[in-house]
């Protein structure tokens, strides 16, 4: 099969039809072999009606529901483990992602040998108080990861298969899709400029605390990149740093005491100086570093339940 075209989607009851039309208008016209599955995240407005009801239009599409409302990740994640296309490509539902971008995108990964292609919605329609957080957003993605994308969390992507199941999304990562991707180990990753739309219909399911969150997530998938399987070596090391300055420093202010006693020198008590409760301060919170970093490394070994999802109905 050439294309799998996985669409995460809550409450878009009114754009699926267009969609589904649109999609098909394209693969048929590029004479693409293809599949598209829906991923209904919980949705309450009928969307998975007519989810079913184009599946018996067109066997091609076919459908995931989940039980209730898990997030875009979840979505992603389930949808990459149903695919069975060479190229895998993911948009959003709202018809702001246009289809027609497809055989160019398939073309990078096929052609130029791009392990993921990722959309730069060059010109938005989208008003300021979320196209300037987004700038902001995404200077701060490219800082931390080093990957140099516009658009980190264009829903208009396309990978190779095998990047689809070897990457694994959960939480809120889809934003952060090619910095998993490198992570995983397909470094091959490319952009390419996109039309975006208007929305069509219903209204956005994103506020503003998706920037803070965004930040947060960025944190998280920084350290995860960097330390995921060797959280000791960060938290290890900080409180091995830690505890050590705590150490010398209070050996430090010791020995002066005791070199002020053979000197027959008056000289404070050790705690009445400040520098001792610094240099204890430091020891603690670098053992309980080392611990937690002991820990984590305990945890990332044995936990198994970080993608499990209830899915009531599937096409």
């Amino acid at each position: 099969m050439d294309i799998s075209v996985v669409v995460p989607l809550y409450n878009e009851a009114e754009s699926l039809p267009e969609l589904a039309a649109w999609i098909k208008r394209v693969m048929d016209a590029n004479n693409f072999t293809y599949e598209v599955v829906m991923v209904d995240d919980g949705s309450n407005d009928g969307s998975w009606q007519v989810v079913e009801n184009l599946h018996r239009e067109n066997p091609a599409i076919r459908g995931i529901k989940f039980r209730r409302n898990y997030g875009k990740s979840a979505a992603l994640h389930c949808g990459f483990q149903q695919v069975h296309g060479d190229v895998v490509i993911t948009m959003d539902a709202d018809l702001q992602d246009s289809p027609d971008e497809i055989p160019e995108l398939y073309r990078m990964i096929t052609e130029d040998d791009y392990d993921v292609v990722s959309g730069w919605k060059k010109k938005r329609y989208d008003p300021l108080n979320k196209t300037i957080p987004t700038k902001l957003f995404n200077a701060t993605a490219r800082a931390f990861s080093g990957i140099k994308l516009h658009d980190f969390n264009c829903g208009l992507k396309a990978y190779k298969g095998i990047v689809a199941k070897n990457i694994e999304v959960y939480g809120e990562m889809h934003r952060y899709m090619p910095i998993l991707a490198k992570q995983a180990g397909f470094k091959k990753i490319g952009e390419k400029v996109v039309q975006h739309q208007a929305r069509k219909y219903g209204v956005t399911k994103f506020g503003l605390n998706r920037f803070v969150n965004g930040f947060l997530d960025l944190l998280t998938v920084t350290f995860i990149t960097r330390f995921a399987k060797k959280p000791m070596h960060l938290f290890g090391t900080i409180g091995t740093v830690l505890f050590l300055l705590g150490f010398i420093s209070a050996a430090w202010l010791g020995a002066d005491k005791l070199i002020c006693i053979a000197r027959g020198l008056r000289q404070p008590l050790v705690t009445d100086s400040p520098y001792f409760y610094i240099a204890l301060t430091c020891m603690l919170l670098g053992t309980q570093l080392f611990l937690a970093g002991f820990v984590a490394d305990l945890v990332s070994r044995t936990s198994t339940d970080r993608n499990v999802y209830q899915i009531e109905k599937n096409l």
